[in-house]
């Protein structure tokens, strides 16, 4: 049955402001540059790869199976590009699409653990909106953002609804089956604990165990077929290696860190207290809000279902993702919905029953606010010190020309956040998302060409249409691939031994090198120069590369080598 036109409006004020503002923001923010490497090259290398070489079933990078994901983002990928044609709009737009979906469902999981409490449909979203770090790295085209939404749809379906408290087990299966499509058995972490501490929670479960566990059971089977009916032929389809890292050796490497050792595995090892030390910046700006932490640390036994569901969620899954060896910032990212959820359950608790404490202007925004002012005199005050050679630097002198402009916006965004009175979350919320556009728009224009791989791409793309063979010297990870539209794989060299081979074996063929300084050799020999990071990307012949490391004098290039950025004489100077 169609909804009436009151049931449509209805849907629409409830997701009035906050899902258009993020949406105008989110895109402002992912078009302001280029996908990000080495993150969103990879992918986008994959899927291109999946995409020209007609590998459906299992991904590749670079020629070989890759078996660090599973293949869902990547079918999404092509899917829009069966549609709209091969390019980078579409996997970003995908990414903003994926984010509003996720504050959609935030609202909905706090109106059904929060019944009695209206404002917390509205609340939730913009708290997880506001979150800086989460903004940022959902603008990658990467999977845990992806991972995050099936995440949260699966706990939805374990949520209670007026009419049915009874699990929706079919629809929590598939959600947990495309999450395990996703990213593989890592996203059952992010759902197992809140189904296992189900009565803790959730009265039903309290009340039917048998059937609360006997369905979850059956679920996961379900989504564990889903995944084996994808992993199983892909098994067998990309040979043995494949097969043994795609179900032994992978997800236990990013586990135990000892298993990954000699196995040439993503582990990402990091101390037990690597999370808890990143914590406020994870947290920021929520992590400056004095309010939020008083109103945590002031929730008294009996909590209600929807403050007991977010800790069930959170609590086990801090300390299992702490125990394990790999770990990256954004692995927790499906549970920055959780802390959304109790910070604003908990700071609607401390309104009901500590109002003096809700209401304390000491409790405020002002350390943000504050914080924002002290950042915009010194963005004011950031020219002054360049002309004077006080700072010294490429980000200072990037910034210079840029930062009274921004400085203006963060001292407009300190005054807001010194505002006190009513709406005191939703203005830290656009502070928030205002402050953190600001700040990427600010790297967009001064950081951003030492990450632009455009040119190193495009020279390496019209090589290989002049048939030239094309090596990197390392470990190559795909950044290159999609942008120049590769179609052959790059040859990885170790060693001057195989730079040496490779050289006499393709005299015409290309040597990347990733100099962590320049060299003058290399602004005179080389084909292409440009900034990667704190480091540097060289384009050589392959035949002059060779020559100088055996300490003979390669001849003159035809022509000039090519320096990017090109507007910057900085990067024309002899080291």
């Amino acid at each position: 049955m169609s909804l009436s036109p009151y049931s449509r409006t209805e849907h629409l004020r409830a997701v009035w402001p906050w899902l258009p503002l993020w949406a105008v923001v989110a895109l402002l923010a992912i078009f302001s540059h280029g996908p990000m490497p080495l993150y969103s090259t990879r992918t986008l290398a994959v899927a291109w790869e999946m995409w020209n070489q007609g590998h459906w079933l299992v991904p590749h990078i670079n020629g070989q199976p890759y078996s660090e994901k599973a293949p869902l983002l990547f079918w999404l990928i092509q899917g829009g590009w069966f549609v709209f044609g091969v390019g980078d709009v579409w996997p970003r737009v995908l990414e903003v699409l994926i984010g509003g979906a996720q504050l959609v469902l935030i609202s909905m999981l706090a109106r059904r653990l929060f019944p009695s409490r209206p404002w917390m449909a509205k609340a939730a979203p913009w708290m997880l909106l506001a979150f800086g770090y989460a903004f940022l790295f959902g603008l990658q085209i990467m999977y845990d953002v992806l991972l995050a939404l099936w995440a949260l749809a699966a706990l939805l379906c374990l949520t209670p609804k007026v009419q049915r408290p009874e699990p929706r087990w079919l629809l929590f299966g598939v959600c947990v089956g495309l999450g395990l499509l996703t990213k593989g058995p890592v996203m059952l972490l992010h759902v197992i604990f809140p189904w296992l501490l189900g009565p803790l929670w959730n009265d039903w479960a309290a009340r039917h165990r048998a059937r609360w566990y006997g369905g979850g059971v059956l679920a996961l089977l379900l989504s564990g077929a889903m995944l084996l009916a994808w992993a199983l032929p892909a098994g067998f389809s990309g040979g043995e290696a494949y097969r043994q890292r795609l179900f032994f050796t992978q997800t236990a490497g990013r586990v135990v860190d000892k298993l990954a050792q000699g196995k040439d595995l993503q582990n990402h090892a990091e101390p037990i207290w690597f999370y808890l030390l990143w914590l406020p910046l994870l947290l920021f700006p929520f992590s400056g809000w004095p309010r939020v932490w008083v109103a945590i640390a002031s929730l008294r036994r009996p909590l209600e279902p929807g403050l007991r569901f977010a800790l069930c969620w959170l609590v086990p899954g801090f300390i299992v993702f702490s125990l394990i060896s790999g770990k990256q910032l954004y692995y927790p990212l499906p549970e920055f919905a959780g802390m959304a959820l109790l910070m604003a359950g908990a700071i609607a608790v401390l309104r009901e029953r500590r109002p003096t404490l809700a209401t304390n202007g000491w409790l405020g925004t002002w350390p943000l606010g504050v914080g924002g002012i002290v950042f915009a005199a010194a963005l004011l005050a950031l020219p002054l010190l360049v002309a004077g050679h006080y700072l010294n630097g490429e980000w200072p002198e990037s910034a210079a020309p840029y930062s009274r402009y921004f400085a203006v916006v963060f001292l407009l965004l300190g005054g807001l956040l010194l505002i006190r009175g009513r709406g005191e979350m939703r203005r830290l919320a656009v502070a928030g998302l205002i402050g953190v556009l600001a700040l990427n728009t600010l790297f967009t224009l001064t950081l951003w060409s030492r990450w632009d791989l455009r040119p190193a791409a495009h020279l390496l793309g019209a090589a290989e249409q002049a048939n030239r063979p094309i090596a990197y010297l390392g470990n190559y990870e795909g950044q290159f691939h999609f942008e120049g539209r590769l179609t052959r794989p790059i040859e990885e060299l170790f060693g001057d031994q195989a730079l040496q081979d490779y050289a006499h074996a393709h005299p015409d063929g290309l040597i990347v090198a990733h100099p962590g300084k320049l060299e003058p050799n290399d602004l005179r020999y080389a084909l292409l120069v440009q900034p990667f990071r704190s480091s540097w990307l060289v384009v050589w012949p392959a035949a002059s590369l060779a020559d100088l490391r055996a300490g003979h004098t390669p001849p003159e290039p035809s022509q000039p080598t090519l320096v990017y950025p090109v507007d910057d004489l900085r990067y024309r100077m002899r080291p």
